[in-house]
């Protein structure tokens, strides 16, 4: 288990605020794919080896050291460490009450949860069962406080009906959005992700940025037209370009252009009328930042206004309309964001911890928002801090 603060002091009960966390996550254990594999892929689940030093997946042959650098909470920058063993990850990552006890000691009501699965495997058959039994396992974590947990469920987007069908099992179990990734799979299969710590979520988050096929086509409409016939809203994360955490030299950038890079999949979006076709869709743009909201949205605008006539694009509307109505976004240090709330294109904004990954403010979430916060008014403060997430994700 990693060290617990011990000398955190209590939240103040005269909160007025119930903060609502708009991004945190989950770590479900190696040991989760047994218990919620279909019977017949059993065989192939994941499993933990010990070894002197740290732990070991293991998993189709291959032998990998236990990755933590997504169960970084409660240590220091200088103490985070890459590899290690399954008790060196906090345990509120896949325990409910820890996760509960967590979120009283930072100050958070709710929170909203993502990323677990899918398994880096070139077996279709398992790969798309991993997104299932993924979500099957979040809903069973939700139920545990269902008005405090609000999970997401991920889906791939290989096969516009296989992922129609996985969004609907979303909605029948309970989960309060779905997570695509920022662009299309390919179809005919994914790369095995098991290779690399880590890559089979990244696909999962970012799909093929290659791909010739664009969410503003006319095959994903019917995903559309069922996502807002189910009153669901959508979200992508960190998809726009993948991280590549392994390689130092690569970190940062990629880091900051991870953020930037998902307004990619926003103005594919835009541009192509989805929004237009569909004005109650909602697409939550998590963990990106908010400060570049405000001059995409103004840099779109000036864009299509003069480059629109000859690009044939007959928008009703600025790109800063659809930004208003159909964009939301989701920050964890960003006081530019905060700064720019009232401009075109950046008022539908959340506030979000990050728990457990390694940039997030718990356990001094209290005290990083009373920085974030400095100036702005209680209404204001009370929209971007808990009624907006609870308005986007029916908490």
């Amino acid at each position: 288990m990693a060290t617990q603060v011990a000398d955190r002091k209590s939240v103040d009960s005269k909160e007025s605020i119930d903060v609502v966390d708009a991004d945190a996550h989950v770590s479900p254990p190696a040991e989760m794919w047994v218990d919620y594999l279909p019977e017949a892929l059993k065989e192939f689940a994941p499993r933990i080896e010990h070894g002197e030093e740290c732990d070991y997946v293991v998993f189709e042959g291959n032998r990998k050291k236990v990755n933590l650098i997504g169960s970084q909470a409660g240590r220091k920058g200088k103490d985070f460490k890459m590899h290690g063993r399954v008790n060196d990850a906090r345990s509120g990552g896949w325990m409910p009450q820890a996760r509960l006890d967590d979120m009283d000691l930072d100050g958070v009501h709710a929170a909203v949860l993502f990323g677990g699965g899918p398994l880096g495997t070139a077996n279709m058959e398992l790969y798309i069962e991993s997104f299932r039994s993924y979500n099957r396992w979040l809903a069973d974590f939700c139920k545990y406080a269902p008005d405090r947990f609000a999970g997401v469920g991920y889906v791939p987007m290989h096969d516009v009906d296989v992922a129609i069908s996985i969004i609907r099992e979303c909605v029948d179990m309970g989960l309060k959005a779905v997570n695509l990734p920022a662009f299309p799979m390919i179809k005919h299969g994914m790369l095995n992700g098991g290779r690399e710590p880590g890559k089979a979520q990244m696909v999962a988050l970012t799909g093929d940025p290659n791909s010739e096929r664009l969410y503003s086509d006319p095959e994903y409409d019917p995903l559309w037209k069922a996502v807002c016939d189910l009153c669901i809203p959508i979200t992508i994360h960190l998809g726009g370009r993948p991280v590549r955490f392994t390689q130092p030299r690569h970190f940062f950038p990629d880091m900051l252009m991870s953020k930037f890079s998902m307004g990619e999949t926003i103005a594919i979006m835009i541009f192509g009328g989805v929004f237009e076709r569909f004005p109650d869709l909602k697409l939550a743009s998590i963990e990106s930042g908010v400060g570049w909201f405000a001059f995409a949205a103004n840099y779109m605008d000036e864009t299509w206004e003069k480059q629109r006539f000859w690009m044939n694009n007959d928008l009703p509307h600025p790109p800063s309309y659809y930004m208003d109505r159909n964009i939301y976004g989701s920050f964890i240090h960003d006081r530019v964001g905060v700064l720019t709330r009232d401009m075109p294109g950046a008022r539908n904004i959340m506030w979000s911890s990050d728990y457990p990954h390694s940039e997030t403010s718990f356990p001094d979430s209290r005290q990083k928002i009373e920085e974030l916060f400095v100036g702005v008014p209680e209404s204001d403060r009370r929209m971007i801090l808990s009624d907006r997430a609870r308005g986007l994700f029916n908490i």
